[in-house]
């Protein structure tokens, strides 16, 4: 009986890692298609003819579409399975970025772009209930820093990688190819993922932890109003949204044109600066994670880093009026990526104060949080960039529009202080 066990055990903690690996790899996507059209930005004016206007709201369509799909990505994690929820929605998003790769105009380019923000939005929940099924508790933090990590590898290769891609092969065959890639992961997905180490006929987590199996069917509407009703589901929300605007603006719709308008740079350098933020989130999220179960704490590590990304944000914004010296943004870019990490603390808090068995639904409410400040700010700065354009410089148009970035952080800070302390354990 040990011996079966013990090979039940080994069989475990081996798979898991290729259920996870393969989530992995659909997680890159979704940062890819976050990240990727503000460094083809642009291509897609002088494609299309368009103003900054329409490309914030291009980019924010992506986000558009996944803050409406994270309740419903919850609901489908905790009811049909992470397995057809990401192969389903792997398969959307290829469908969608190769049509936007052979949109003939700006209507078809923003149906494209809808498609994918509704496939890769259904991934990153499915994962984290992956993670609640086949890891231990106490790896949770941890291993959803390290997703965090792999997943902003997307947002790297979205960056210079992306720039080269473009000019070897032109922007169209560019998101083409990723839509290809795409379509075959969602086979491989359907053919590796396992929702439970039970589906394996292998011991559950919760098993092998001694904690009580609830086997009793999930009641959705209930849940939902159960973590909607929850006070302390909304200071996670709040920090999310507002750190998240802030980060997807620079990162995904106006930082490299701010930084070739205004330091007047090429692409590709623009790129490696931008690259530097998202590296910063990269690693940001695995010792952020890691230092939080180290501690056995999730407010103090979250308001400490927080306020370093107020602080960033003030520096990038008022020194020498929105243009700090060149050599100060290197630190400056890795600062604002690092302290963004903050954010993804709010899913290992949420999670914590609401039932586990209803983990999808709860951190899919505060990714709705975070994908409604992607969503907002873009389209805010893009419009203030079209309205003062004809009339401001351009260092003070871009310090004017990146204000409203620093608005976002502080209002980030002030909800961070009314986080509930879990000390790293469901309450």
């Amino acid at each position: 009986m040990k011996k079966k066990y013990d090979q039940d055990m080994k069989k475990l903690l081996t798979y898991r890692w290729f259920v996870w690996g393969v989530l992995a790899i659909a997680y890159i996507i979704v940062f890819f298609h976050r990240l990727a059209v503000g460094v083809v930005k642009d291509d897609l004016q002088q494609a299309f003819n368009i103003s900054s206007t329409t490309i914030g709201n291009l980019a924010s369509m992506y986000f558009y579409a996944y803050m409406i799909m994270q309740v419903p990505s919850g609901i489908l994690a905790d009811s049909i399975g992470a397995r057809k929820t990401v192969t389903i929605g792997t398969l959307l998003a290829g469908v969608g970025s190769i049509l936007f790769g052979f949109a003939p105009n700006i209507q078809i380019a923003f149906i494209g772009r809808l498609l994918v923000g509704i496939g890769v939005s259904v991934i990153f929940i499915p994962m984290l209930k992956i993670q609640t099924e086949w890891f231990y508790t106490k790896e949770f933090a941890t291993m959803t820093g390290i997703t965090s990590f792999v997943g902003n590898l997307g947002g790297i290769i979205a960056q210079s990688p992306l720039v080269l891609l473009s000019a070897a092969i032109g922007w169209r065959n560019s998101f083409i190819l990723i839509g290809i890639v795409s379509i075959g992961l969602a086979i491989v997905c359907h053919l590796v993922i396992r929702n439970t180490p039970q589906d394996m006929n292998l011991p559950s987590i919760a098993q092998i932890e001694g904690r009580k199996i609830d086997n009793e069917k999930i009641n959705i509407p209930q849940s939902l109003k159960k973590v909607l009703k929850n006070k302390y589901t909304w200071p996670g929300f709040i920090v999310f949204a507002g750190m998240f605007g802030p980060f997807v603006s620079l990162t995904g719709a106006w930082g490299q044109s701010y930084l070739i308008n205004v330091y007047n740079m090429e692409s590709v350098k623009a790129a490696n600066y931008i690259t530097l933020a998202v590296l910063g989130l990269a690693v940001g999220s695995i010792f952020i994670g890691k230092i939080s179960d180290k501690v056995g704490k999730r407010k103090l590590p979250m308001i400490v880093a927080v306020t370093i990304n107020v602080i960033s944000w003030g520096l990038l914004v008022f020194i020498n009026n929105g243009k700090i010296h060149e050599i100060a943004l290197y630190p400056l870019m890795l600062l604002i990526g690092l302290s963004t990490s903050a954010f993804t603390l709010t899913w290992s808090c949420v999670k914590e104060i609401n039932d586990p068995k209803i983990a999808g639904i709860s951190t899919s409410v505060v990714n709705t949080g975070g994908f409604l400040g992607a969503a907002i700010l873009p389209p805010v700065i893009g419009n203030i960039l079209d309205k003062y354009s004809s009339v401001m410089d351009i260092q003070l148009l871009y310090q004017r529009a990146f204000i409203y970035a620093f608005i976002s952080v502080i209002i980030s800070l002030i909800a961070s202080l009314f986080i509930k302390e879990t000390n790293c354990k469901n309450i």
